[in-house]
């Protein structure tokens, strides 16, 4: 039997899979795992199940040893795995895409409602005992029918959140490496544009592109002051591809009108200028947090660090 460690808490439908055929070392405390306990635990594996939470880097990979065969993370993204230092140690790295792209769309558009019809700010005001009183102008917000969506980085849930958006009313522009296959985007009736146009006409801008060096900071200062005045930006990707500080200088400014963000920059910090405004949403990264999506993510991880043990193909690999 092969030496599996998982690094957190994982549903029990994929702790059952993987202990059926392995010996698994699997934390389960509270908290996170530390570091000095995470290097410990992984001497010897030859499989790591991680979570976007821990860093899979040259020294963990040497903690582990050669005998590694495989990283299967519990994420669609991967910016917690060095790949060329996996690559170059001949470590398969696997995520898992798809399972969670309605549970994410859905978020991005929840935080679409939240931020254009101010309803953050009402349950506030609601639960601070404030006195209230309806009337014809009272917490006025925007409508979504007739308004343009501007989609950056048009996958799987970039499409799944622009059906939602569709469904409202919305039409949709997108911004993405390449075009989306020509039948979906007849269904969507989505427009290819230039990430500068898209900025230019969307009435809200909803980020679900991959992060890294590309993607740092691919929302900064002067791209929200390229954005409509009443726009609204929704991050449900990850943090670091938004200029956190620049983002609350602009919404305190009223240079954008508002935004929803379920990822931050220096997750979980989150500037404190964002906190003390009512024209952003927050929710703490619930983009997959459903009983079904966490237990299909998890499972599938499952299935790839085992097919790999198998000496199979994992079904989602990145490396």
């Amino acid at each position: 039997m092969s030496r599996v460690v998982v690094t957190g808490r994982i549903p029990d439908a994929a702790l059952e899979k993987l202990r059926a055929e392995h010996d698994v070392d699997a934390w389960s405390g509270p908290e996170s795992i530390s570091r000095e306990e995470l290097l410990r635990r992984v001497a010897g594996a030859d499989a790591i199940v991680s979570l976007l939470t821990e860093r899979v880097d040259a020294e963990l990979l040497d903690a582990a040893g050669p005998q590694l065969k495989v990283v299967a993370n519990v994420a669609v993204g991967y910016d917690n795995i060095d790949v060329p230092a996996c690559v170059e140690r001949g470590v398969i790295a696997a995520n898992t895409p798809g399972v969670l792209t309605d549970a994410t769309a859905d978020i991005a558009f929840g935080l679409i409602l939240m931020a254009t019809r101010r309803l953050g700010e009402g349950e506030r005001l609601i639960r601070s005992g404030q006195a209230w009183k309806w009337g014809m102008f009272f917490l006025l917000g925007s409508s979504l029918q007739g308004k343009t969506l501007g989609v950056v980085g048009m996958g799987g849930i970039g499409q799944a959140t622009a059906r939602r958006a569709k469904a409202f009313g919305m039409d949709i522009v997108y911004q993405s490496r390449s075009a989306i296959d020509p039948t979906i985007a007849a269904e969507l009736d989505a427009r290819r544009v230039d990430l500068d146009d898209l900025l230019a006409v969307s009435d809200v801008v909803s980020l679900h592109c991959p992060y890294g060096p590309a993607t740092h900071h691919l929302i900064g200062a002067e791209q929200l002051a390229a954005m409509k005045n009443s726009a609204f930006l929704v991050n449900t990707a990850r943090g670091p591809i938004v200029d956190e500080a620049a983002l609350a200088a602009a919404l305190q400014d009223g240079v954008i009108a508002g935004a929803g963000l379920d990822v931050f920059e220096r997750e979980p910090k989150v500037h404190p200028w964002l906190l003390e405004l009512d024209n952003v949403a927050l929710v703490p990264h619930l983009g997959s947090a459903t009983v079904e999506t966490r237990t299909a993510m998890a499972v599938l991880a499952a299935d790839n660090a085992l097919a790999v043990l198998r000496g199979e193909r994992p079904l989602t690999q990145i490396s």
